[in-house]
């Protein structure tokens, strides 16, 4: 059984966002900060997850605590670990709570056994560190089974719900049913939007946040266009690049540089000019890889002269995803089956792991690079990759589903596919966007909605209003 993780976190000032908020915006965030120092001194406000690095959660809690501690809050992160049955039952669970039922695992006597001796055993570990009074924000399936044990040691407790489905259906209510008892003794619950909250639960706790990019990260800041030819160039995903231009900038303000190649599954790079085609995702049946391959290759017109890239994580680097190796493999096979000029348009990468920031910066570069980035996911809590790509100014092609509807204004921000399933009117989409000189104006309507709605200040200033009521008693 492994113990728990201490992830390091770092500071980050808050006042830089005023660099990318109108003034209005900006005061009001800062006076929410003043407020938090000054409310939160002597707490801890922790965080538990179940990894430090893969999926949004991760890159959310990594930019967010160090802006919290940037403001004087002493915010911590933990990760749980567990066991390899442990991991199967809550991939099981993430797959339920989206609604389909993954691989029809029981969720039984013997799978709560399973899920109660790891909970266990992590809250003997953890409970002794957290003080009376401090806010633990206790994130998803896997450490749920934690609130009910930090509520008697005193704490104030945010079970916070980061997927969910707009239409609940059986399979889902299953899930709920496997984790209310767990869940019910939080303090408040926190879900992504109001279509996500659970049946049963006690309104009066229920709190709505969605989530935020950093603008500043790795992931979003700003790169030349040497810059982004040079990290491509070092993935392998195109041809050209100069190594020594590579660079970007570290969340400490410290130079980086990517030297790491991608894991390449292609018949050879994109050609230098030709349009670009992305998404970004785990290796997840969820994420729908093999539509949005065999759409591309089949319904988008290849006079286009445009390629695919689909971009996932090394998969033995996202620990709690027992899943992903085998997506993976599917989404090779699909690639390897299709015709030899269709196969010659698309590219499937594995974005090294080891350094999280080098990452980040490849999907940057990557989704700079694009002229449209697709987000053709079954299901989705959120979808964060979206905001991103909008924030770089980019048309998105995404599902109407879940929390992407919130981010797109379609045939303004971006265009939302009403069946993710349709794989023609996904491959029309994408096509009418290369041939419309309209999509530039789009992608600006994008990034400003983004500024509007989806940063990290209006993310923060929430769960400072909510930790405000929490203490309040």
């Amino acid at each position: 059984m492994t113990s728990l993780t201490h992830v390091p976190v770092g500071s980050l000032p808050p006042e830089r966002f005023a660099e990318v908020l109108a003034g209005s915006d900006g005061e009001a965030f800062l006076q929410a900060a003043t407020r938090a120092y000054g409310a939160l001194q002597g707490r801890v406000v922790w965080n538990v997850n179940s990894t430090a690095t893969g999926g949004g959660v991760a890159e959310m809690l990594r930019s967010l605590l160090a802006y919290a501690r940037g403001g004087g809050v002493d915010a911590r992160w933990v990760a749980i670990g567990g066991e390899p049955e442990f991991f199967r039952l809550t991939k099981r669970l993430h797959n339920q709570l989206h609604g389909v039922p993954g691989d029809g695992g029981p969720l039984g006597d013997s799978e709560r056994a399973v899920y109660a001796r790891v909970l266990e055993a992590a809250a003997a570990e953890l409970v002794p560190l957290v003080a009376p009074g401090d806010i633990v924000m206790v994130h998803d399936p896997q450490p749920a089974g934690l609130a009910g044990p930090l509520v008697e040691a005193g704490a104030h407790v945010v079970w916070r719900c980061h997927i969910g489905l707009d239409r609940p259906n059986d399979v889902m209510r299953r899930a709920w049913d496997f984790l209310r008892p767990a869940v019910e003794p939080a303090h408040a619950y926190v879900f992504s939007r109001e279509s996500f909250v659970w049946e049963g639960l006690d309104k009066d706790r229920v709190e709505v946040i969605a989530p935020s990019i950093d603008a500043f990260s790795a992931k979003n800041q700003e790169l030349s266009d040497q810059a982004v030819t040079a990290i491509l160039g070092v993935a392998g995903i195109i041809a050209d690049g100069d190594r020594i231009h590579a660079t970007f900038t570290r969340e400490d303000g410290t130079p980086g540089r990517v030297d790491r190649p991608a894991e390449l599954f292609q018949d050879g790079p994109v050609p230098e000019g030709a349009p670009i085609v992305t998404q970004v995702s785990r290796w997840d049946r969820l994420k729908d890889p093999i539509g949005v391959i065999t759409g591309f290759a089949d319904h988008v017109d290849p006079a286009l002269g445009a390629h695919l890239v689909y971009a996932g994580p090394a998969v033995a680097a996202v620990a709690d995803d027992p899943e992903g190796a085998e997506v993976l493999q599917e989404a090779r096979e699909a690639w390897e089956n299709l015709p030899g000029p269709a196969r010659s348009r698309v590219h499937l990468v594995c974005l090294p792991m080891e350094d999280g920031e080098e990452n980040a910066a490849m999907v940057n570069a990557l989704q700079r690079r694009s002229d449209v980035v697709v987000q053709k996911s079954l299901a989705e809590g959120f979808g964060l990759t979206v905001a991103e790509a909008m924030w770089k100014s980019r048309p998105v092609v995404a599902s109407r589903i879940g929390g992407i509807q919130d981010q797109i204004d379609d045939g303004i921000s971006g265009v939302l596919l009403d069946d993710p399933n349709d794989l023609p009117a996904y491959g029309e989409a994408v096509g009418g966007l290369l041939e419309d000189e309209a999509a530039a104006r789009m992608g600006a309507a994008a990034k400003e909605r983004v500024r509007r709605q989806f940063l990290g200040p209006r993310h923060l200033t929430q769960y400072v209003e909510l930790f405000d009521r929490l203490t309040a008693g």
